[in-house]
């Protein structure tokens, strides 16, 4: 039972980190974009490459193993199998330069979406209709954390779960595809092959009262 637990964990942490680091390479669509099934199946498609690291066509412990081999090659530069104080040095400062690089990525962005009306400079309305709008996203995260929203380990392990439908401790493509596209199908309310923001929200809504009512 104990190595059942752990294999579905060690995958569980997988995704969780394949996830992470797919959000931080890519920008998060808009908050009112329509995202359609193509748009859904492709980003599958990326997660599922970055998840099955060995290529076997299954996610399980051995992806897991894969990935810390990787990470370790990655820090140990000169090859020798293993990993002194100036490498894992150097390995700090890359991953310090990349965050440093995303952060200002982030600010441009932040800054192009205040610059209404594309000036190169923000004025009094525009700081202000910014503050505004933050301080609304910003009490709808705490929201979202006081309702125990479904993130990091824990939301990967439930992913993993309801993909995992042979019980088997396994996720095959087949399965992870069919949970994917299940998950498409309960946010498209409509049927109309594309998901709105406010499918989106109905569908977090749902979610959360489900979550509350097996309390």
């Amino acid at each position: 039972m104990k190595k059942t637990i752990l294999t579905l964990g060690a995958a569980a942490l997988a995704m969780t980190g394949a996830a992470q680091a797919q959000d931080r390479t890519q920008p998060r669509p808009g908050a009112d974009r329509v995202i359609t099934k193509a748009d859904h199946d492709a980003r599958a498609a990326k997660m599922w490459q970055r998840l099955d690291v060995n290529g076997d066509g299954v996610l399980d412990q051995a992806d897991r193993s894969a990935r810390m081999a990787k990470r370790f090659e990655r820090i140990d530069a000169n090859g020798d199998g293993e990993v002194t104080q100036a490498e894992m040095q150097a390995a700090r400062e890359a991953r310090q330069a990349k965050r440093a690089e995303r952060r200002a990525q982030r600010s441009e962005r932040r800054f192009a979406r205040l610059d209404a009306d594309n000036s190169g400079g923000l004025s009094q309305e525009e700081l202000n209709a910014g503050r505004a709008k933050m301080g609304g996203k910003a009490s709808e995260r705490r929201g979202k954390m006081k309702r125990g929203g479904k993130r990091g380990r824990g939301g990967a392990m439930a992913m993993l779960r309801q993909a995992d439908t042979n019980g088997d401790q396994r996720i095959t493509l087949a399965e992870f595809e069919a949970a994917h596209a299940k998950r498409f199908a309960a946010m498209d309310a409509n049927g109309d092959g594309q998901v709105t923001a406010a499918e989106r929200k109905a569908a977090r809504d749902k979610m959360r009262s489900q979550r509350r009512g097996q309390r």
